[in-house]
């Protein structure tokens, strides 16, 4: 159980310096014009993230879900794998990149890095992650409950973000 504490705090602090860049980027895009989109939705990502943290420490610990080394050391290894991907896509969108949805007028579609192979590759690491970081120490409840309602959030925002793109006439370029 401590080191599955450890890691959720290592998590944590990970989102909290992913909070930092995108307040830096977001300041950053609005000063170019920029605009955001679907802020209602904002909180509800955060509390479902800190929700993810917060479920899988107290499941873990309320439940006495016990650590099974073959289903434990292969969720560890897919949510580094999350962790690689989400900032691959954070070092390829630059200053683009951010918690929120916001677009700059006339920005141009980024091409690059994992965006060469899916249109929402950080959404694909947000949901590998919330399977596999509950399930490195088998609270399967946090990751169902997790899972089911970002998936949900997350079909909203990609709605959201692609609506917006497709309004401020963006172009696509390959770098």
């Amino acid at each position: 159980m401590i080191w599955f504490a450890a890691l959720i705090v290592l998590v944590g602090a990970e989102r909290l310096l992913e909070l930092v860049v995108s307040r830096r980027n977001t300041a950053w895009s609005l000063a170019q014009g920029g605009r955001e989109h679907g802020a209602g939705h904002y909180p509800v990502m955060v509390l479902l993230h800190v929700g993810l943290l917060v479920g899988a420490l107290v499941e873990v610990g309320v439940a006495d879900r016990p650590f099974l080394p073959l289903l434990g050391w292969s969720m560890l290894a897919l949510v580094a794998v999350a962790q690689a991907l989400r900032w691959w896509c954070i070092g390829t969108l630059g200053r683009h990149w951010s918690t929120r949805v916001v677009v700059v007028p006339g920005m141009r579609l980024v091409a690059a890095g994992p965006y060469r192979l899916l249109r929402h590759p950080n959404y694909l690491a947000v949901v590998v992650e919330g399977v596999a970081l509950p399930l490195v120490h088998s609270a399967w409840s946090t990751a169902i409950v997790f899972t089911a309602a970002n998936l949900a959030l997350l079909a909203h925002r990609i709605r959201v973000e692609e609506a917006s793109l497709r309004a401020a006439s963006t172009r696509e370029v390959r770098t």
